[in-house]
This record gives structure tokens, C-alpha cells and sequence, in this order.
């Protein structure tokens, strides 16, 4: 892989720090030091304004802006109206000003800096010295979090300790609506109402053409009400006031803000204030360490009872706690109407939307950490089934075709051959109700939301898919793959295949419907009008898919016709012209065998125990040394298959990349924002990866090995009301279960009853 570390943060198992400010990496640090917890979040841009190159960021989950997408030709089932996550409040918003001197990392003098992200406590941390230029030394620490345990909550503390002389420091504090919108370069809100409640100041704010509100209002904490003069200017609202210096006392303020969100433009603007104002009084009485504690002990439930450990190997164990942590911070199932965003919520790249990465990469970890939040994910793409169900009209289908991009539920992706291409999508929304119900055993997801979706889907499946006159085989014409540099090819196996899947599993709980829920099955068809003839169809198009694989390779081609690609040595294309997408002309991407991330091995990965090892080997061998890994989606998988096959040196290669790919910065693009669902990659490649985890089977199956130099590494499993705990050193495995009743689970194809006593199993190689 041409790609390497750039590594300028200290290596520590629990907290990611920045010693020396480094103004080159700065909106790298932003992404980086990004907080949030599913509602909201905020870039680690510094609170008191930065006149370099960085980006003031905050978003708020489902919150955007849309347009219309200009074409100089279009044609009928091109997306017509984008929409995208916009840039909102900087509640953060602090001036200091020292003598005449405003503070800015970007002109002024400062030394002993320092900011960390302590992942233990989910705060974020600042301090440094700062020099006038008249010789005045101040130290200043600021702080930050936004609560975990109470979503509309925000704290900053600021405080501020003169080194060689007493004055008085001016402030500026308050909410700024006016902040651009980077990637369109002008601000997108207006200021709807102005106003106080009790000591609160509060403004709201509507973006532009979507209509959606933000309520925001803050408190200040530490200074006599009567020194804070009001301000109030276009889209701010804030207070001044003076802190008094005493050379060697430590003095400072604490900011608490309150916001809410509206996305619906029927509310009325009264309504909505109303409702800000009464969550503004209940969380009122909150001080910044009340308010502090709180959201600590919500992280300190989540390391003691699913934290990941890795002996020997502190880089590993500071990257995968790193993608632990924003895991977490970027959805824990606060709201079913809320999804992961590709960046979640740290930057404007990807514009904010919802992926399949959310069923394919990211539900296993709410599945095995948090299930109520993964039947949160896919009760999402229930309230979004209408979108699903006239982007199909749109496409000449029927049934449910689910958008490649989309906040809303409507298809944002204006680039047609990924909106209209890749319609493997609702295909893994299929596969992500399948997995919940196999790992959870919630039927009753199936009879309330499930089944209804999987008809849907089937139906466009259906309608999309046509027949080969030449060998009867039903299949899907003009697609992308998983593998986004091959466009309107035939018969993508990657797709076929999960289509396949979707087919045979909708069909299989109908029967048991029909069973088991025969009043709710009867609900569910009368409201999808379903056919009695399209099960039957649809038995027929799985049966005849059609699947390319020659049992004489036990290779899987990616489409009808890769074979016969021009081969591209991909260890011969030089560093300098990755990208690819900025470097080569976009169609001499398509014409040669070179592939942008897993396509047929995904496959593989999903449906593990459905393959042989020779065919996982096979496959390996072939499509590896033609990845270029362009999409942060594809070292993962990689490594997963590597360790399985032992290949220990591709695992651990590719494993490094995906756990620290935004830590050190290896795509050269971590100032974007942080790439969430490929941390999700990362977390599987520890359980899938090296603990072994097969999740496609009647049971749990482990087969954990051990990556040199690490001497062990533990991690936790959420199952069927039990807590499992896996542990693995260099000669064993000790299973146990440390909450809930026993577990059966298959460990090295041996069944084993665990409960609370540990039960230890000899290591055994790889591909065992």
C-alpha cells in the first residue's frame, strides 16, 4: 500500500495529546479533537477564534440545508434536489483581549502548549502560555464536552492565571449563528427570535431554504450577573464583561449551553421557542461539574463494561480505544430518526449522510455493544421507507430502492453513476436486518418493522433485475459494485450474491410468519398489497442467479467480463499519483483490473461459513495485489481475511492502517473529518479479525489468534442478556461470562457451554 504515517501525537493508551501546537496540522487536530454524542458535535477548533487555516465546525444530527443539483443535461431519474449537513451555532464562541491585544494562535506568542482528548472522560483539554507583546505572560486552560448523558447539553470552562502582573482580561462570549458553510463558502442561517430566560441568553436560527431550526441558549457561571453587558448583533447574541487578574490567582468563567433542534417546517416558530426555553429551565440547574460528572460517568460505564485491551502494543491500544470513543460519541441510540453519518459529526466532507456502510460495517458493533442502538439504525431506514419507495418510481422499479447518500431519507447523491449504479444498498439494509434478528433473536423487529422493509426490497430487487436471453439466468445489468472504480458493468457477484441472500431470507420468515405471526403477517400484506405470485418469482430469480464462480479456480470473477481486464500492477503506480481520483483522468480509472476496495471479499467476510478456506484463499491471492485501497472501507476487511487465512503479515499491516487511519493521517485527509465507519472496520478486526468472531452461523464461533508483538488483548461481547468476556494470550483463549446467563458458542469448531467460570482453550494457528 503506498500510503504511510504521519504521526505527530503522543502515543498513549488513554488519551491523545498534542505537545507544541502545530499550526501545519492544525484542522487535522480538528477533526482529531472533534467532540459530539449523536445530537451534536463540534470540531476541536479553538474557542477563542484562529485566524490560520482551520474550520469552525458544529452540526447537529438530521440538520441540513438542500438545493437543487444543476446538470447541463438531464435525463429522467436523475436525483434533481441534494441536501447536506450544515455548519450551525459556534457556541463556543469566546474573544480575549489582553491590554489591546486580541489572544490568536495564529499571530500571537505562546509557549508549554498542550491539548488533550482524555477518552476516559470524554473532556477535551487546552492550555498554554501566552506572551503580549508588551512581556505580559498569562496561562490559560479552556475545556470542553458535550454530554453524553444529557444530549442538548454543552459545557466550556475557561480559566486564566496571570504569571507576572495584575490587570484585567476582556471577554466576549456567546452564540454565533453567522459561521460559514465551508464547502459553499457563505453562511446558510437567519435569525428567527432573540430573548432571555432567567439568566440564559438565547438565540434561534432557521437555515435558509430546508427551514430547519436551532434553538440555542448559554449561561455564564462565575460572574456577577450584573458585570455581564448584553450583546446582540446579526445572527449573535452574547455577553462582555471584564475578569479582574491577580498575579498568581487562577480566576475564569464556566459556559453552559441548552440546544434543540426542529426539523420539521409545520412547527411554529413560537412552538419551538417555547420548547427551548422549557429545556433550557429543566437543565438549568446544572453546574458545569454537575453537569461534568455526569457525562464522566456515562464514559466510565462504557470502558468498565466494554473496553478493549491490547498488551504490548500502545499504538494499537490508543487507535482502537480512539475509534471505541467516537464510536460511541457518534451514535448510541439517542433517536431511531437519527443515523451514522459517514464523518459523523466532525466535519462537511460526505455532506453529513447515511451510507450502507451503517448495515454492513457499523451495526455488528451496536449489535455486540449496544442493541438497542442497532434497532434504532434500522428503525431509521423504516421512517425512511417512503423516500426508499419513490426513488423507485423514480428508477422505473417498485418496491423500496434506498438511496446511496441521504439525511432524509431522499437521494442526496448528484454524481449518477453512484446514486443510480450502486443499488446494492438496499440489499445491506436487508443483510442488517438479517444479522439484528440472527444475533438478537428480536422477531418481534421483524413483525413491527422488518418483514414490511424485506418485502419492499424484494420487490424492487425483482423489478430491477432482468433475464439473460442467452443462458435464462436472472441477473442485474448496468451497476457499481461495492467496487466503486467499475461502472455500468453486468452482473456484479458482490451484488447478485447479497440480492441472492435477501431473496432466500425474506422468503424463509415469510414462511415462519405464516407460522408463527399469522395476524401480524396479514397486517403486513394487506399494507404492501403483496401478490401471491411474487414469492414464487422470487424463488425462482434466487434459484437462478446468476453467481460467477469457476469451481475449477474456486476464484469468484467481480463481473461478468473482469477476467478480461487489462491488468494494472498496483505495486507499480507511484505514491505521487494517489488519489487516483485527483491524479488520473476519471475514465482511465475503469478500463483496467485495478479495484478501489473489497468487492468479491466483502462477500466473503458476510458470509464467512458459506465458503470453503480454499476459496477464501483463492480469492485472497487474486484480488489483494489488485486493491488500491482508495476507500478508508477496505483495510479492515483485509486484515479480517488475512488472520483467518494466516497471513499474519497483511494482517497486521492492514490492521495498523485501519485502527490509527485518522490518528496518523494515512489518506492525507483526516482534516475532513473523521472516517467513523471505517473505525467501525477497526473494531472488526478485533473481534472478527483476531478474536475469530463468525457471526453467520446457529451459534457463535470463535477462533482467536494472537499478532506479534502484542502479548494479549481482551475485548467484551453484549449477547442474549449475557456480557462475554474473551481474553487471549500467547498460549490461550479464556472465555467467560461475567453478567447473565451462560453462553453456547463454537470455539475452534467445538462447542462450549460458558459460563462464569472461565473455560481456557489452547491457541491454535490460523486457518485452522
Amino acid at each position: 500500500m503506498p500510503k504511510v504515517a504521519t504521526r505527530y501525537l503522543d502515543v498513549d493508551p488513554w488519551v491523545i495529546r498534542e505537545r507544541g501546537f502545530h499550526p501545519a496540522r492544525a484542522a487535522v487536530s480538528e477533526s482529531i479533537f472533534a467532540l459530539g454524542n449523536e445530537f451534536m458535535g463540534v470540531r476541536g477548533h479553538f474557542d477563542e477564534g484562529y485566524a490560520g487555516a482551520g474550520m469552525t465546525g458544529s452540526y447537529f444530527n438530521g440538520i441540513f440545508e438542500e438545493e437543487d443539483i444543476p446538470y447541463t443535461q438531464y435525463f429522467k431519474g436523475f436525483a434533481t434536489r441534494t441536501h447536506f449537513m450544515v455548519n450551525a451555532v459556534d457556541w463556543l464562541h469566546t474573544r480575549l483581549w489582553l491590554d489591546d491585544e486580541q489572544l490568536d494562535l495564529a499571530r500571537c506568542r505562546c509557549n508549554n502548549f498542550v491539548r488533550q482528548l482524555d477518552l476516559r472522560t470524554g473532556v477535551l483539554e487546552r492550555s498554554f502560555v501566552w506572551t503580549t507583546r508588551g512581556g505580559k505572560r498569562l496561562r490559560l486552560s479552556f475545556s470542553r464536552f458535550t454530554s453524553m448523558a444529557d444530549p442538548a447539553l454543552g459545557g466550556q470552562r475557561v480559566q486564566v492565571t496571570p504569571l507576572n502582573f495584575s490587570g484585567a482580561l476582556r471577554v466576549r462570549t456567546g452564540l454565533d449563528f453567522s459561521v460559514p458553510h465551508y464547502a459553499r463558502g457563505v453562511n446558510l442561517w437567519r435569525a428567527v427570535k432573540y430573548g432571555r430566560a432567567g439568566g440564559a441568553h438565547a438565540l434561534m436560527a432557521a437555515v435558509q431554504r430546508s427551514g430547519q431550526r436551532v434553538f440555542s441558549s448559554f449561561q455564564v457561571r462565575g460572574v456577577p450577573a450584573a458585570q455581564l453587558r448584553p450583546l446582540r448583533e446579526e445572527k449573535f447574541i452574547g455577553v462582555a464583561f471584564s475578569l479582574p487578574l491577580h498575579d498568581g490567582t487562577t480566576t475564569g468563567y464556566d459556559k453552559l449551553v441548552v440546544n434543540l433542534t426542529e426539523k420539521r417546517a409545520q412547527v411554529a416558530d413560537a412552538t419551538v421557542w417555547t420548547r427551548g426555553l422549557t429545556q433550557t429551565r429543566r437543565l438549568g440547574h446544572f453546574s458545569y461539574d454537575m453537569a461534568r460528572q455526569r457525562h464522566v460517568t456515562f464514559w466510565a460505564d462504557v470502558w468498565r463494561t466494554l473496553d478493549i485491551t491490547i498488551s504490548g502494543d500502545d499504538a494499537a491500544q490508543q487507535g482502537i480505544r480512539f475509534c471505541l470513543f467516537n464510536l460511541h460519541q457518534s451514535y448510541h441510540g439517542v433517536d431511531p430518526h437519527l443515523n451514522i453519518t459517514a464523518k459523523g459529526l466532525t466535519g462537511e466532507a460526505y455532506c453529513g449522510w447515511t451510507w450502507w456502510d451503517t448495515e454492513t460495517y457499523c451495526l455488528p458493533f451496536y449489535l455486540f455493544n449496544n442493541p438497542a442502538a442497532a434497532r434504532n439504525l434500522l428503525r431509521y431506514r423504516y421512517t425512511t421507507l417512503p423516500g426508499a419507495l419513490q426513488r423507485a418510481q423514480e428508477k422505473d422499479c417498485r418496491g423500496a430502492r434506498y438511496p446511496m447518500g441521504t439525511i432524509d431519507g431522499s437521494e442526496a447523491v448528484g454524481t449518477w453513476q453512484h446514486g443510480d449504479l450502486e443499488i446494492h444498498v438496499s440489499a445491506a439494509v436487508a443483510f442488517g436486518i438479517w444479522h439484528y434478528v440472527q444475533v438478537t433473536g428480536d422477531r418481534a423487529f421483524l413483525q413491527e418493522y422488518g418483514l414490511e422493509m424485506l418485502l419492499q426490497i424484494c420487490r424492487y430487487y425483482a423489478s430491477r433485475g432482468s433475464w439473460s436471453p442467452r443462458t435464462g439466468e436472472f441477473g442485474f445489468w448496468g451497476v457499481m459494485g461495492a467496487d466503486e472504480f467499475k461502472m455500468m458493468v453486468h452482473n456484479n457477484t458482490y451484488t447478485n450474491f447479497m440480492v441472492k441472500q435477501a431473496f432466500a431470507y425474506t422468503l424463509r420468515e415469510l414462511a415462519a410468519a405464516r407460522r408463527d405471526a399469522p395476524a401480524a403477517l396479514a397486517r403486513v400484506l394487506k399494507k404492501v398489497a403483496l401478490d401471491p405470485g411474487e414469492p414464487r418469482a422470487w424463488r425462482t430469480m434466487a434459484r437462478r442467479m446468476r453467481i460467477n464462480f469457476d469451481p475449477q479456480t474456486g476464484l469468484f470473477e467481480q463481473h461478468d467480463g473482469f477476467f478480461d481486464l487489462p491488468h494494472v500492477d498496483v505495486r507499480r503506480i507511484p505514491p505521487t499519483d494517489f488519489p487516483l481520483y485527483q491524479h488520473w483522468a476519471y475514465f482511465r480509472i475503469f478500463r483496467c483490473d485495478i479495484i478501489k476496495q473489497p468487492d468479491v471479499l466483502l462477500l466473503l467476510f458476510l458470509f464467512n461459513q458459506q465458503f470453503p478456506l480454499s476459496v477464501k484463499r483463492a480469492n485472497y491471492a487474486y484480488y489483494e495485489p489488485r486493491c488500491t485501497h482508495e476507500s478508508s472501507l477496505s483495510p479492515s476487511i483485509h486484515s479480517i481475511l488475512a488472520a483467518e487465512l494466516g497471513r499474519t503479515g497483511d494482517a497486521r499491516k492492514y490492521f495498523g492502517h485501519a485502527t490509527r487511519l485518522d490518528l496518523d493521517d494515512y489518506n492525507r485527509n483526516t482534516s475532513d473529518g473523521l472516517h467513523t465507519t471505517s473505525m467501525a472496520g477497526a473494531y472488526l478486526n478485533i473481534v472478527y479479525g483476531y478474536g475469530g468472531l463468525r457471526t453467520d452461523g446457529p451459534l457463535l464461533c470463535f477462533a482467536p489468534s494472537l499478532p506479534a508483538p502484542w502479548q494479549a488483548f481482551s475485548f467484551r461481547l453484549r449477547y442474549r442478556g449475557s456480557i462475554l468476556r474473551i481474553s487471549v494470550d500467547r498460549r490461550a483463549a479464556t472465555f467467560a461470562v461475567c453478567d447473565g446467563p451462560a453462553l453456547t458458542v463454537c470455539i475452534y469448531g467445538r462447542r462450549h457451554t460458558i459460563g462464569a467460570q472461565p473455560v481456557r482453550i489452547a491457541l491454535r494457528p490460523p486457518s485452522w
